[in-house]
């Protein structure tokens, strides 16, 4: 009997051996084709920006992706000027604090909107959403007129202050908080924790990739903000990195190389964030679509 189902698995081994290949799918070659050229695309003014940090003035409008003469001059006169280390310390700082924020508000509200039930609650939480279709464009002019009545021009309040919340972080959080079962919440209370105790020591824990994937947006979009910087700040001391990135150079010309090398540098705490993180933001993103 072993013999035979021996004989058996080893013809079935053969047939597998012996049955030819099919050949790939046209649809898949095209998929790669157009994944390939994508990936080019997005990787292209990344290599550009690195070529034309190692070039010297004169070079950089040469388009060639490998300068003449490549050299380090650039990164080492960028890193020797004493304002780029304020402009960074002031990104980390306003990032950091706008990233804490948002987990914090964000989740209290998303919190409350999706385990309370009070009058006006959907009301409450469609007018939140409705922000998301105001341009920001259309916001600086409220936001200046409210940091010069406040006295917030040129601060680090002044910059962080409308971005402490946002309207995607609690529709994110809500979602995420559909996830957890009432049951637990009601567990909760009958061992007498209160909501606070609620919120962070049961709900807090099961939403941790959504609260990884918003601290992950949120920073990333303060560490490259630039509109709203540009206009609240005045003096140089207190400039973000892209702000003060684009001061370089003088009222003839504008030094690219520079440019270039300081936003060069500028990438690699967000490259580090995302190598890191970057489940997080996956996971993130598809569970916010699944439930939305």
């Amino acid at each position: 009997m072993a013999a035979t189902e021996e004989i058996r698995l080893s013809s079935d081994a053969l047939l597998k051996a012996n049955k030819p290949k099919r050949p790939a799918n046209m649809g898949q070659f095209l998929r790669w084709g157009l994944l390939f050229l994508g990936g080019i695309v997005m990787i292209m003014p990344i290599v550009y920006m690195i070529s034309t940090s190692l070039k010297w003035p004169h070079e950089v409008y040469n388009l060639k992706l490998i300068p003449d003469e490549p050299h380090l001059e650039n990164y080492t006169f960028v890193l020797e000027d004493g304002r780029f280390y304020w402009w960074f310390v002031n990104s980390i700082i306003i990032a950091l604090i706008t990233t804490l924020c948002n987990v914090i508000f964000d989740s209290l509200v998303g919190y409350t909107l999706c385990k309370f039930r009070f009058p006006g609650r959907y009301i409450v939480f469609i007018a939140i959403l409705s922000t998301l279709m105001i341009p920001t464009e259309m916001l600086v002019i409220p936001w200046y007129l409210m940091s010069q009545q406040f006295g917030w021009l040129d601060t680090y309040w002044g910059i962080m202050f409308p971005g402490l919340m946002t309207a995607f972080g609690t529709f994110l959080m809500k979602q995420f908080f559909e996830t957890v079962p009432d049951d637990f919440i009601e567990a909760a209370r009958i061992d007498g924790l209160n909501e606070l105790q609620i919120w962070w020591t049961v709900a807090m824990p099961l939403v941790k990739p959504a609260l990884a994937a918003l601290a992950i947006f949120v920073f990333l979009g303060n560490w490259t903000a630039f509109i709203w910087p540009l206009i609240v700040t005045n003096s140089v001391e207190m400039y973000t990195l892209p702000v003060g990135l684009s001061s370089f150079g003088d009222e003839a010309d504008v030094a690219w190389e520079l440019i270039m090398t300081g936003a060069a540098i500028s990438t690699i705490p967000t490259l580090i964030v995302f190598l890191i993180f970057q489940r997080f933001i996956i996971r993130g993103v598809v569970m916010a679509g699944l439930k939305g």
